[in-house]
């Protein structure tokens, strides 16, 4: 018989770093939460969903309580592919705890949180089975991958069920440097624009011949990136256009090419929304005047700007990082995207995990004495939300 390891938050971590769960592969790490809370009292449904030209992904949900407050802690099992195994130091999946670091892919991005979380859960109603609310996991295979069939569709499958819910934990690795370092009470929106100028290709002798869309590919950049987006607002710093490539894959040097090809990302604030953010950029592009033709096309994106604005949620939270830390935790807005902007449609979200200095790297490790840490707060938030301090 397998001895339950639920309410052991390193043991459980272990457990699923020993998962091969990379994205969409459920790897046995759903199974093995599934196994844990259901032992230990929770309703577990494990819901697939699927998406014309996207893999299948698995996903769980469960819940301890039929009452109102409902105390949603979520996070996601998938982790992104190892890369070259040669350069670890050991086997990304080994979960071996070396000096008091546990070693392995996911073991910061999100394992170690999600495993804290989970085992104060878990020690939460075994000791309380009678408070007065609800408790709900909402753990996702598809964080890292398209984030289309997990937790917008999990939060929908819920949803449609009757479930509603007050307040989220997201267990994302937020602190930078030390445990209690910051929380995240909101995320930046994510928008991608493909930028095509054609041209006219022919002999660079004879340019009058010739449209070369290089030089109209210059002064649309130009024109994009001339100019602070904002000064930022409340909660955010200013909103970020990066220019992530410029392509043309032209061979030759006396060629003058017929096409130029460029991407750029910007990380936008809540002071824009994906269609008026996309309405400014098409303005800046058609300030300048250029020779030959250009298509400028805007990814769709499910990535949109949030806050959580400061409040009793996030004194709550602040304070339980501060009495177990002695840190007063910074309130945060940085970064990238994180499953957040789905369920904050849903109810307010914070997050807070364990440090994030390793995730998605080689040899990707996280403190033994984090994921513990981890765990004691959220159990402390807990208290507070049930009012079983």
């Amino acid at each position: 018989m397998t001895m339950s390891i639920g309410a052991d938050p390193v043991a459980l971590a272990q457990a699923l770093v020993r998962c091969p769960s990379v994205t969409p592969d459920e790897g046995g790490a759903l199974a093995l939460l599934a196994r844990e809370l259901g032992a230990a009292g929770f309703a577990v449904h494990r819901p697939l969903f699927s998406e014309p030209g996207t893999p299948d992904v698995e996903n769980l949900y469960a819940r301890f309580g039929t009452k109102s407050p409902v105390f949603v802690i979520a996070g996601h099992t998938d982790v992104v592919p190892p890369g070259d195994v040669a350069r670890w130091g050991r086997d990304p999946f080994s979960g071996d705890i070396v000096d008091g670091i546990l070693h392995g892919r996911g073991a910061c991005d999100m394992k170690g949180g999600l495993a804290a979380m989970t085992a104060a859960a878990i020690q939460f109603v075994r000791d309380n089975p009678d408070f007065p609310g609800s408790i709900v996991l909402l753990v996702t295979g598809d964080e890292e991958g398209p984030a289309v069939n997990g937790t917008v569709k999990l939060l929908e499958w819920a949803h449609a069920r009757g479930e509603r819910f007050d307040h989220c934990l997201l267990g994302e690795p937020t602190n930078p440097e030390r445990l209690g370092d910051m929380i995240k009470i909101g995320r930046r929106g994510s928008l991608t624009c493909r930028l095509t100028v054609s041209g006219k290709q022919g002999h660079v002798a004879y340019p009058e011949q010739t449209t070369n869309p290089i030089r109209a590919m210059v002064k649309l950049l130009a024109a994009v990136d001339a100019a602070p987006l904002d000064a930022g607002t409340a909660f955010f710093g200013p909103s970020t256009l990066e220019i992530t490539t410029v392509d043309v894959g032209n061979p030759s040097s006396n060629v003058v090419p017929n096409q130029a090809r460029a991407t750029m990302n910007v990380r936008f604030n809540d002071g824009w929304t994906p269609e008026t953010l996309e309405a400014e950029l098409r303005r800046r592009f058609a300030s300048v005047s250029v020779a030959g033709t250009y298509v400028a096309e805007f990814a769709k994106t499910n990535a949109v700007s949030f806050v959580t604005e400061p409040g009793p949620f996030v004194d709550m939270v602040s304070e339980a990082v501060q009495a177990e830390t002695g840190l007063t935790p910074k309130l945060s807005t940085t970064g990238g995207t994180s499953d957040a902007r789905f369920i904050k449609s849903y109810c307010p979200v914070v997050e807070f995990g364990t440090v994030g200095k390793t995730m998605h790297q080689v040899n990707e490790s996280v403190a033994t004495a984090d994921i513990e840490g981890v765990c004691r707060i959220t159990r402390r938030v807990l208290g507070a939300y049930f009012g079983r301090q």
